[in-house]
């Protein structure tokens, strides 16, 4: 029964044939508000792909062929954009700008070049060797169609239908043949990849270029010919990587190892460890057409040729090609529903009974439900291996983004990939696919330009091949490093001084119903300061209560990494002694940090805690990680809390004191991680989080006053339904062993703040229920607008839909009840404004909610809906609540 849940819990939504008709695409994680940071996470990468032996012992060739000039229309003399060229049948090559221009050099002695592009007759051109061929123009042929036109004529407007189409019976026989043309249906695989990530700034102000302050960097600028007109473009991220690949279909085991990467990054104030890793995702990491969905965007589109794709794409047969290997048919196809997450372009289909996508052209129209995106398209280009399948040769994504949907700063970015090299059915030994699944050589660092000259597969454009050397001279200038230093103060939240950093700068002040203003400061140790060993910690005073606060922690890190970056191996060691709601266990949202200071009803519980901590914390490279621990709490209730004995003098304990020794465990396979200088997220795949804590209390130790067990767990799954969005379970659990007052319950995590929040009981009242025995299951279903898009007068807000339910079962045993077992605290009463504290009953506490995204592209309000236990004091039915982001 548990290997059956598990292998539920890893299988996406999206490979049952039923739910993909239903279906629709991911959301994604969120973004800062910082907008420095929303322009930098915001972009999407690539440029193109082509074949590399990419070894780097190959000795450097004593000539070089140079190519140069610019690809046309033969018919109209219009330049052609993004054309591909290829020096004869080697390895090198490149594409023309958007403006057809072109500059090639590789290694060699090279006669020909081989020009090709969707739509046109390819084209082989005479070159002379090992020189410098200038002044070029390509001339391009329009490819001859075989269909006859056919004009027909009718009173009214013909409907578009499936039935009886000669595009969609040709798209069926794609995808029927779809599981024997993909390059996993190969036994086994090896290929070598090269992937290149292109960012930068465009269209900067004028006021800022002209600014005193930036002439000092006025050298990193360069311009580009965009729609016709002159940008100016600052560089702004950089990367490249050769890797090595290899595919086991039975059982199933892929391998990357990484032979050499070189980067560049002028926006390090945004101190993100794994960037690359969420830019990769973000912007297609592995885009394979021949599944159902491509996530790219950090969002699900629908594949042309997914298996349902007809009923949510027109196809029409736009041309016919005769080539060398054989015929061609063009299918142009668009999106029934113009803004559903769906591409529209061009297929190039083969005809030789195969049934294979030679190339493809995927574009977004400008109605599409997506935030911030001006343009994208994305080129697939295939190559035919031995026996006759097509494999992915090259990958060429580009991408506009911006605030302004048509104007103004913005960036630009592209990302690239070329897969050569392809060896089919060749195994390696077995003890070699037993090794981890990504690998990193040593010395994979290759700073050296001529190493990456000569062997990466494509060539660069100009103002790419002086991206290194600027910014090299840009990280030399003292002001840019001040200006580096203040932008990751306001934007990471700690201001660097040598070996310490002070913060987080967010917290400096706050307000609350029991302190009043709360002032804070604080900091952490670096790196600098020892790799070993870290200190952090803040002190803080309120003005009403009149109290000091602090927090003290100590690390000693095994393997030098710091404690807030993966992976973690220390032992902590904390002292602290702070205010919080019982039940919240000092858990502060900081990203809804506005919207959490204001609260409905009333919230007069508060708790003084002294919390002295061990832990030893250690994280796997399989994701599986455990934190054993030894935890001493003194509890002092505050504001109107009281901890009381049911005893005929009502005995008021004004400590409460427990020892316990804690092993929490938690697994989040394939799990990726993006990590900031104070949290790590967790960037969302289809792969469940599990975690499971154990909680043994000893009577007698340090003043403990109780002996009891807890065990909880929690199951987090997001499941992607393509077009129907995606849905977030989460199914929790818990049982207490023992006898116990209220305090030490499990106390239902509330949520009375105005901001939503997706992990507590938005129409719950803070300390309203406990029990020692409980069950419970969140859902939250983002559909990312698929039904508001399609009503008038509401499309074009691009506003997205919402579903909520929160359901929690349990109770508590007469032992734990004050009611019917002596010795216990009595329970908060509901009287005088006050709340009041309740035994979970027999009925589980269920609320439900709906809500409206994407208004003005950063809030969403919830309708939230309470169903039962209205009887409580001070509770509602109804409640409004907002979150605040930024999303594509």
């Amino acid at each position: 029964m548990l290997l059956s849940f598990w292998n539920f819990l890893k299988t996406p939504v999206t490979d049952n044939p039923v739910s993909l008709y239903l279906l629709r695409a991911l959301s994604a994680g969120k973004l800062k508000s910082c907008f420095c940071y929303i322009l930098l996470c915001i972009p999407l990468f690539s440029i193109a792909q082509t074949n590399a032996d990419n070894n780097a012992n190959t000795p450097v060739p004593l000539q070089t062929t140079r190519v140069s000039g610019v690809v046309v229309d033969a018919a109209t003399g219009t330049p052609l954009p993004f054309v591909a060229i290829r020096f004869g049948t080697s390895k090198y090559g490149g594409n023309s700008d958007g403006e057809g221009k072109f500059s090639l050099s590789a290694p060699g002695a090279f006669s020909t070049i081989i020009v090709s592009y969707m739509g046109f007759q390819s084209l082989t051109k005479a070159i002379n060797p090992g020189q410098n061929n200038s002044g070029l123009q390509l001339r391009l042929q329009a490819s001859h169609t075989q269909l006859k036109e056919v004009k027909v004529t009718s009173g009214k407007k013909q409907k578009y239908r499936n039935k009886g189409n000669p595009a969609v019976e040709v798209i069926q026989r794609v995808i029927d043949h779809k599981p024997e043309n993909r390059m996993e249906s190969a036994d086994y695989l090896q290929n070598e990849q090269y992937e290149r990530i292109n960012l930068s700034f465009v269209d900067i102000p004028s006021a800022l270029i002209n600014n005193r302050f930036f002439r000092m960097y006025k050298f990193m600028l360069d311009t580009i010919q965009k729609d016709g007109r002159q940008q100016v473009l600052l560089p702004a991220y950089f990367s490249e990587k050769i890797s090595q690949n290899y595919y086991r279909k039975q059982p199933t085991k892929s391998i990357k190892i990484l032979k050499a990467e070189k980067e560049v990054n002028i926006v390090k104030f945004i101190d993100t460890s794994g960037l690359a890793i969420y830019l990769n995702r973000l912007y297609g990491n592995s885009i394979d057409i021949y599944t159902n969905n491509i996530f790219i965007l950090s969002n699900q589109f629908l594949s042309p040729i997914s298996d349902h794709s007809p009923d949510f794409y027109k196809f029409f047969i736009t041309d016919t090609i005769q080539t060398s290997t054989g015929k061609l048919i063009e299918l142009s196809y668009t999106p029934r529903n113009k803004g559903d997450l769906l591409f529209e372009g061009k297929l190039l289909v083969t005809m030789d009974g195969k049934y294979a996508v030679q190339s493809c052209e995927m574009d977004i129209n400008r109605q599409i439900n997506i935030n911030f995106v001006r343009t994208l398209n994305i080129r697939l280009d295939f190559q035919q291996v031995p026996g006759g399948r097509y494999f992915l040769r090259k990958s060429d994504v580009k991408a506009d983004f911006g605030i302004l949907r048509n104007k103004g700063f913005g960036v630009i970015g592209d990302r690239t990939v070329v897969f050569s090299n392809q060896v089919l059915n060749s195994p390696m030994p077995d003890a070699f696919y037993e090794g981890k699944s990504v690998q990193v050589l040593p010395n994979s660092q290759h700073p050296d330009t001529a190493y990456w000259k000569n062997t990466r597969p494509d060539t660069l454009s100009d103002h790419q091949t002086k991206v290194y050397g600027r910014v090299a001279r840009l990280e030399s200038m003292k002001q840019f490093k001040r200006a580096t230093w203040i932008a990751n103060t306001f934007v990471g939240g700690y201001a660097n001084w040598g070996p310490v950093q002070l913060g987080p700068i967010g917290a400096i002040y706050s307000f609350n119903s029991q302190e009043g203003s709360r002032f804070q400061v604080g900091g952490r140790t670096t790196p600098n300061f020892n790799q070993h060993i870290y200190l952090e910690g803040y002190g803080a005073y309120g003005i009403r209560d009149g109290r000091y606060k602090y927090n003290l922690n100590t690390y000693y890190s095994f393997n030098k990494v710091p404690f807030y970056r993966y992976p973690n191996d220390y032992i902590k060691l904390s002292i602290l002694s702070d205010v919080d709601v019982p039940g919240q266990n000092f858990s502060i949202n900081n990203q809804q940090a506005a919207l959490a200071s204001f609260h409905t009803g009333k919230t007069d519980y508060w708790l003084y805690s002294k919390i002295f901590k061990a832990d030893y914390v250690k994280e796997f490279e399989n994701h599986f990680s455990f934190d054993l621990g030894f935890k001493n709490w003194d509890q002092q209730a505050a504001g109107t809390l009281v901890y009381q004995y049911n005893d005929p003098a009502n005995t008021i304990v004004n400590h409460l004191v427990t020892s316990e020794v804690q092993l929490g465990l938690r697994f989040a396979p394939h799990e990726q991680l993006l990590q900031g200088t104070m949290y790590r997220r967790t960037i969302h795949s289809r792969f469940p989080i599990i975690n499971l804590q154990i909680n043994q209390a000893v009577k007698g130790v340090l003043n403990s006053s109780y002996k009891y067990t807890t065990l909880g767990a929690n199951i987090y799954k997001r499941f992607y339904m393509s077009q129907l969005g995606y849905a977030d379970i989460t199914l929790v659990g818990g049982y207490l062993k023992g006898k116990v007052p209220f305090p030490l319950l499990s106390i239902s995590p509330a949520n009375q703040s105005l901001a939503y929040d997706p992990d507590a009981y938005n129409q719950m009242t803070y300390l309203e229920f406990v029990s020692d025995h409980y069950a419970g299951v969140n859902f939250t279903q983002s559909f990312n607008g698929f039904f508001l898009n399609k009503i008038p007068l509401i499309e074009h807000l691009k506003w997205r839909e919402y579903l909520s339910a929160k359901i929690l079962y349990g109770g508590l045993r007469d032992e734990n009840n004050p009611m019917y077992s002596t010795g216990l605290y009595q329970f908060p009463v509901g009287t005088g404004g006050a709340n009041g504290t309740y035994a979970l009953g027999n009925k589980p506490y269920i609320e439900g909610g709906v809500g409206i995204g994407n208004i003005f592209k950063v809030l969403r309000v919830d309708l939230i809906r309470r169903f039962n236990y209205l009887d409580h004091p001070g509770v509602s039915q109804y409640g409004v609540k907002f979150s605040v982001g930024l999303d594509f």
